[in-house]
């Protein structure tokens, strides 16, 4: 169980980062790859990126274990930098200290059931040549494995931060981190989780940064050993539209934008930019809810909207998609 302690400070510090941290993401997402749960969401995307590994990425796979720890410097606090490039330097400028201290709880880790490699030593020294293959390798299985969905990526953060704005603006922070239920569940003072060992932080006056992440799978995620200095921050796992990495065939796409045509529906994918519950889009354009989850039901088999469950409503917001086919591209700090 993990329980995180508020003081009044705190509650006044709470933020939701704005996009998908890059390091994160590709430090969820290639454990969620190594392991076979969660199908419904990631069975899709795995059969698309398994075949896509290669034996470079095998010093990730030393570094990234299924389950257990994973070594602190790889998700560092990048103090709001949000390119890829920029993030991949800061873990690659990680004092010698700090690589060595992270790679000797790896080591020690109870669920390793062999050495670390020779690579991954070389690493603990600092060797720059290892350091050099580190990058390379973080950037080659972005490319593969994130870059082709960025686009899907993006949506769902900007769905969830739609659930996670509305939630402060009905109820402050208060009623932004009761919002997160049943991942976290909100006690004040305290935000407790399922967690893999018993863990107590107190924030102590630093706040709470709460980032999304898309493949932050099950339960929240926090660095083993953060900066007593810095504002801690806590992973937590978004909600999937299913199928989001299947294919779709010609006739699926041609089908959903051919039925897209008509006044009301425009009317609602403007209106959605913002985010609308189905309730309000009923209220809005004089309809029944009934009619109001078709039109959304058609927006999303064409890929221009999602819809979230928050609480007892769903909550309907646009995608990169959706906006430029309306003539307003989304600010996309996620893209390579």
């Amino acid at each position: 169980m993990l329980r995180v302690h508020f003081t009044a400070e705190d509650i006044a510090r709470v933020r939701v980062a704005a996009a998908p941290d890059h390091l994160w993401e590709i430090a969820n997402s290639f454990q969620t790859l190594l392991r076979e749960h969660d199908t419904l969401a990631f069975g899709d995307w795995r059969r698309l990126v398994r075949p896509r590994l290669s034996p470079a990425d095998g010093l990730l796979a030393a570094l990234l274990p299924p389950r257990g720890y994973s070594p602190d410097f790889l998700t560092p606090d990048l103090a709001g930098t949000v390119g890829l490039d920029s993030a991949v330097d800061t873990v690659l400028s990680t004092p010698r200290t700090a690589l060595r201290g992270d790679l000797a709880v790896l080591a020690a880790s109870p669920l390793r059931r062999r050495q670390l490699p020779a690579d991954v030593r070389a690493l603990a020294d600092g060797q720059s040549e290892t350091l050099r293959r580190l990058g390379a390798s973080l950037h080659s299985y972005h490319r593969r494995a994130l870059a082709p969905f960025s686009a899907h990526i993006r949506a769902h953060v900007h769905a969830d931060r739609a659930v996670r704005a509305r939630a402060a603006l009905e109820g402050g922070t208060d009623g932004l981190l009761a919002s997160f239920r049943p991942v976290l569940r909100w006690e004040p003072p305290v935000l407790e989780a399922h967690y893999p060992v018993e863990r107590e932080l107190r924030l102590d006056g630093r706040g709470l940064l709460l980032q999304p992440s898309f493949f932050c799978s099950r339960s929240p995620v926090m660095l083993a050993a953060p900066s007593p200095d810095l504002t801690p921050v806590l992973v937590y796992p978004i909600q999937h539209t299913i199928g989001w990495a299947g294919p779709r065939s010609a006739t699926e796409r041609e089908s959903g934008l051919g039925v897209l045509l008509g006044r009301t529906r425009a009317a609602i994918l403007e209106d959605v930019v913002t985010g609308r519950t189905t309730g309000e889009l009923a209220r809005r354009f004089a309809i029944s809810g009934a009619a109001v989850s078709q039109h959304t039901a058609v927006l999303r088999r064409a890929g221009l909207l999602l819809s979230v469950r928050h609480s007892r409503h769903v909550l309907h917001s646009i995608t990169p998609t959706g906006l430029a086919l309306l003539g307003r591209p989304l600010n996309a700090p996620f893209d390579v």
